[in-house]
Formats: structure tokens, C-alpha cells, sequence
């Protein structure tokens, strides 16, 4: 072992100090710390919040880490509403030509093409068409669909020179139908509504984190999906507006490509068709399968729903209990 090295004036230089390593235990117990602190920072974000039930399996449990990121990383308020106006001004294109978006949105009503998926193959708005909730995609974090550039070539055209824009699509709520509350899973994005065909009535709203917003013809609106939301038509009229996902704005480089990634290799899998010759996305293409499990599922909670909240609250415990495992 060699000898210390003296020091100017003859006394020993003391050792560099030694750095300190985390060992694998420790990094694993501070990843189940920031996963639990994520996971407890959404589900008390915002004044609107799911029973705890609900939350620990909720999505947004699971997405808490990457979206927190989102958060503190965002170049925009992250309130429930967002001023459009204020903080995306390369999106006035669309409110100032609404009307031309209309005419292409009530065509495809008069042709029926604004309407439930045809199959098990819309995880992402699954749940919603029971409800009365019906969509035609424009683009979905991709190109235009094909049948949207065929049927709809304005509105696809001026989408296309916004980039900001990474989803659209027309959303149709009838009289009587209603999104139950939810949160979205991944908070790179906020959420566009611009009021095509409106009752223009307080009884047709969505509200956000317990603020409501009622739709108006030529109007637009822009608020964080992943706070808790859902929307009501109890007007005796049809609502059709455009809806979009819009790229939140990061404040670091680093950030933005961490949103670009996930958008590009996760969020485009849900991609669903519109009618034969549109892209399905690899989500998609899967979630009939896990669907029927679902059934199965459900099938069991009708028969015995002790049985079935024992083994659905013994799989969490175990998924848990292997993570920490590992």
C-alpha cells in the first residue's frame, strides 16, 4: 500500500474522501419513493379526486412518475383551464376558420361517419360509447388518418400546419349522454375544445377539477386532461365540437424529447380506425384479447363480488409485493 503523500511543509496530505455508492437495495427502496410520492401527489392534485379505491388502481396511479415529470417541467400553467389565446397563439387558425370546420364536420354526421368503433379496437374511448359518445379521427400523433384527408381535406390540411397539434378528432355528445369522471393518462399534452355545432346551453358542459364550461359555436376552451373530468348533455340538442391534444410546451430541451418519446412509442399504439384502410395502432390490435378477459371479469364480480374484489386487490398485493422483491 503506498505511504501518504506529504504535504508542503512536511506534514501528511490527508486521502481524497471515498464517494459514496449506492448499493442496488438502496435504489430500488428510492424508486418505491418516488413512484409512492408521484402517485400521492396526483391523487391530491387539484380539489376533485376519485375514492381512494378507485385511485390505487387508476391509471394514473401507474402513469404518476412521467407525468409529475410532465409537470414541473411545463412552460404553461398546469391549472385545470389554460388561456388558449395566451399561451398557443399558432392555433387561432382554427378558431378563425370554424366555420369551414364545421361544414366538414356535419357532413360526415349526415353521412353517419361520426360514430362508435366497430369492434373492440378504441381502448382509449372504450368506455365512452356506452354512454351515447361518438368520434371521427382526424389525425392521431401521426398523419392524417385517410379517411380523414379524403373526406375532410381543409380541416386535415390546416391541422397539418399547426404541429402543435398531435390528435384531433370531431367528438359528438346527443341529448342525454354524458362521460362519467375520469382522469387521462398522460399529462405531455392538454386538451383543445373548440364549439363547432352547440346547443349554446349551460345544461350541455364538461367540468374540470369541479369548474364547468359550456360549449359555444366558434368558441374554444383548453384544460389538463389528467385533472378529473367529465361532461353532461342534458340539453335537447346535439353537441359536435373539435377535439384536440396539444404538445405541452417543456421548459428543457431534455424534457420535451422525454414527452416526445413517450407520445411516438406509447400514446401513438392507441391509433384506432375510423373504416377500412386506417391505421390500428399495436394497443389496439391487442385490446380485444385483453377486453375479453375483461368480460370474464366482469362476469365473476356479478356472480361473487367478494370473491372478485379478494383475488383483483390479491394481484395488486402480489405485482407489489414483486417489485419490491426485486
Amino acid at each position: 500500500m503506498p505511504a501518504p503523500a506529504a504535504a508542503p511543509g512536511g506534514g501528511v496530505r490527508p486521502s481524497p474522501p471515498t464517494p459514496y455508492v449506492l448499493d442496488a437495495p438502496t435504489v430500488k427502496w428510492v424508486f418505491v419513493f418516488l413512484f409512492l410520492a408521484s402517485a400521492v401527489y396526483v391523487h391530491l392534485r387539484g380539489k376533485v379526486r376519485h375514492r381512494l379505491g378507485r385511485q390505487l388502481l387508476d391509471h394514473s396511479t401507474f402513469m404518476a412518475p412521467i407525468n409529475v415529470l410532465m409537470y414541473a417541467c411545463s412552460r404553461v400553467p398546469t391549472s385545470p383551464f389554460i388561456e388558449p389565446d395566451r399561451h398557443f397563439p399558432e392555433l387561432e387558425p382554427l378558431r378563425a376558420r370554424w366555420r369551414e370546420i364545421r361544414e366538414e364536420a356535419l357532413h360526415l354526421r349526415e353521412l353517419q361517419h361520426i360514430k362508435a368503433a366497430d369492434g373492440y379496437n378504441d381502448v382509449g374511448f372504450n368506455s365512452f360509447f356506452r354512454r351515447g359518445w361518438k368520434r371521427f379521427y382526424l389525425k392521431w400523433y401521426d398523419e392524417a388518418h385517410p379517411s380523414a384527408a379524403e373526406l375532410c381535406p381543409r380541416t386535415t390540411e390546416l391541422l397539418r400546419q399547426i404541429p402543435a397539434v398531435k390528435a384531433a378528432m370531431f367528438a359528438e355528445l346527443p341529448p342525454g349522454g354524458e362521460l362519467r369522471p375520469h382522469r387521462d393518462p398522460f399529462a405531455g399534452s392538454l386538451r383543445l375544445h373548440l364549439g363547432l355545432d352547440t346547443p349554446n346551453d349551460d345544461a350541455c358542459f364538461i367540468d374540470v377539477d369541479g369548474q364547468r364550461y359550456s360549449w359555444r359555436d366558434g368558441e374554444w376552451t383548453m384544460f389538463d386532461e389528467t385533472y378529473i373530468h367529465w361532461a353532461q348533455n342534458a340539453s335537447q340538442a346535439n353537441r359536435i365540437i373539435l377535439f384536440c391534444d396539444i404538445e405541452r410546451p417543456m421548459r428543457f430541451a431534455w424534457a420535451r424529447g422525454i414527452n416526445r418519446f413517450v407520445a411516438k412509442h406509447f400514446i401513438a399504439a392507441g391509433a384506432s380506425p375510423n373504416m377500412e384502410g386506417d391505421k390500428t395502432g399495436g394497443i389496439n390490435r391487442l385490446f380485444k384479447y385483453f377486453y375479453a378477459l375483461r368480460l370474464k371479469a366482469k362476469g365473476l364480480r356479478e356472480r361473487n363480488k367478494t370473491l372478485y374484489y379478494a383475488l383483483k386487490y390479491a394481484l395488486v398485493l402480489a405485482a407489489v409485493a414483486f417489485v419490491i422483491w426485486l
